[in-house]
């Protein structure tokens, strides 16, 4: 009796759970229509509506996929969009012909390299072979599964055009500046209503842009590029790589797309590769050794499809700060290895500068002068200590003297080198500081501007002013030697002169004199990483010494 009890309890149980199972099953939506020929254009204004709504149910299942070439890259905007105006939801066109502000938005998708934007991006091949198709096919004039195609993909392309005008491609970062970050249906729906009613599509596109003069420059300047590039597409090397063989395949390709070796039917050996690769170093005034190092690598990669996307993400920098700068300000920009000083949009003045090496880059910072000091004394940071000061000082302990470095303890005392047993000294047990007495020959120069940051670096003047004369100024541990700090100071004192007169700043320079001044007014100051520019409707590209680009490019424009 108790085994028909469990049997009969246990069908019950099955029953309940495939009653269960088939009540919440959710029949996934058809696919959308590939095609629906009407007889009368009139019969578009209720055809086109339906495969529209059957579209964005159908994407709205399917991560914004509509068919094998369309996906909705801002599905959810465009479907807040379209719920919007239910009464209305055809937005691009009306009956069988396009909306001037339709013609507007396709034009403005075909002429978007002149924003730093990839035609790609908005639909451009699908939406101008549904143009094509309507032009030569009378057919397809009432296909209305053509029609609402079309307008969900100019809807999606005009959400992501605005949001890429505005907001850029990138990540925030930790310099981000922006506080509106997010695009809103809200937004979205006021500009492209706005848009509707007036046709005025590049006033508006034109709104959504940084207005800060770097970005305006950098714009201005490429329609001369365009003008002249070279679009062929050539193979991507990239580089450090995992897999070596892939590698060598890709360098294989690039250098027979120029020209450097004969022949791509054959992996060529390694006298080979080594005889290309010298061909190109001698092409480049370069020392002949056959190496296919990063240098190398980064000559075949800078082609103009690659500058281009260069371009794309500069101008996407400037997307991440704020609409506007303070009146004064500093702008340090690693990449070119200037700084300037800015007042009331006048350059006051331009400085060489000398940054951080590769691996101890100078910081993206945002912050403010606050004061600065004559005659610094420079303390040693201790990683500086451990990786070069320190095996050096074992070695022979003369090399403080030489330095001009004084041995500290905790208490400030100064200690005899000699008399310090340094074998036993390492990083976990190091109870001093090194202490460089100041002077023109310290490190720091004869002055320091200090601004507040996590990183604890600074700006400062250098007894290493010949290192201003190179080309490449990556070479500092990451603090900004500035060859101009006489210009800075005096600037920064120039509404203190009842505190601080210039002829008192000279006489304690004259003197060698250590003091801190404590400005009234902080300037703000901006370490940015911008490696073009345009300058007088050309772009200048700088070296991409942290290799930022690179690593942009390849996360966000891979695929470009």
């Amino acid at each position: 009796m108790i085994r028909i009890l469990r049997a009969q309890t246990l069908v019950i149980l099955v029953s309940l759970a495939l009653w269960n199972t088939s009540c919440n099953t959710i029949t996934p939506k058809p696919k959308p229509k590939p095609k629906e020929v009407v007889k009368k254009p009139e019969d578009l204004n209720v055809t086109v509506p339906e495969n529209i709504t059957a579209i964005l149910s159908y994407a709205a299942e399917n991560n914004g996929v509509v068919d094998d070439s369309i996906r909705l890259i801002m599905q959810p905007l465009v479907d807040a969009w379209y719920q919007s105006r239910p009464a209305n939801i055809r937005t691009w066109s009306e009956e069988k012909q396009w909306l001037p502000y339709a013609d507007s938005l396709f034009q403005f998708i075909k002429q978007s390299e002149l924003y730093g934007l990839f035609p790609s991006d908005y639909h451009y091949k699908q939406l101008q072979s549904i143009y094509s198709r309507m032009t030569s096919d009378s057919s397809a004039m009432l296909d209305a599964a053509l029609w609402s195609r079309a307008d969900v993909m100019f809807t999606d392309a005009f959400m992501k055009m605005v949001k890429d005008l505005k907001y850029g491609r990138l990540g925030r970062d930790s310099i981000t500046l922006r506080k509106d970050s997010v695009l809103t249906p809200e937004f979205c729906h006021d500009y492209l209503n706005e848009i509707l009613s007036a046709n005025n599509l590049t006033v508006m596109m034109d709104s959504l842009e940084p207005k800060l003069k770097g970005y305006v420059a950098l714009k201005n300047a490429i329609p001369k590029f365009l003008d002249s590039m070279d679009r062929t597409v050539y193979t991507y090397v990239v580089y450090p790589f995992a897999d070596s063989m892939k590698f060598i395949n890709q360098l294989q390709t690039r250098l027979f797309e120029s020209s450097y070796i004969t022949f791509n039917t054959r992996p060529a050996d390694s006298a080979e590769m080594a005889a290309a690769i010298k061909k190109l170093q001698i092409a480049k005034g370069l020392k002949p050794d056959g190496i296919a190092g990063p240098q190398i690598v980064k000559i075949l990669n800078d082609t103009d499809p690659e500058r281009f996307k260069r371009i794309a993400i500069n101008l996407d920098r400037y997307k991440l700060m704020a609409d506007t700068l303070p009146t004064r300000y500093v702008w340090v920009n690693i990449p070119e290895f200037h700084m300037q000083v800015w007042d009331t949009d006048s350059l006051i003045f331009d400085s060489r500068i000398v940054v951080g090496q590769p691996p101890t880059r100078t910081p993206l910072l945002t912050s403010e002068i606050s004061n600065f000091v004559t005659f610094p004394q420079w303390t040693v940071p201790y990683s500086i200590i451990f990786k070069e000061m320190l095996p050096k000082i074992q070695k022979n302990v003369d090399f403080l003297a030489k330095e001009n470095l004084m041995v500290v303890d905790k208490n400030d005392s100064i200690i005899d080198p000699h008399k310090v047993n340094w074998k036993k000294l390492n990083k976990n047990y190091f109870p001093y500081l090194l202490k460089q007495r100041q002077g023109d020959d310290n490190s720091l120069g004869i002055m320091k501007f200090n601004f507040r940051n996590k990183y604890s670096v600074y700006m400062h003047d250098t007894n290493a002013r010949g290192l201003f004369g190179r080309s490449n100024r990556a070479l500092s541990h990451g603090c900004v030697r500035v060859q101009q700090w006489q210009k800075l100071a005096k600037y920064l004192i120039r509404n203190d002169t009842l505190t601080y007169r210039p002829d008192t700043l000279q006489a304690w320079l004259k003197r060698q004199e250590k003091h801190t001044v404590v400005l009234s007014q902080k300037l703000p100051v901006y370490i940015r990483y911008f490696t073009c520019a345009g300058n007088n409707g050309h772009i200048v590209f700088y070296d991409d010494v942290y290799g930022e680009d690179k690593f942009l490019r390849e996360k966000y424009f891979g695929t470009k």
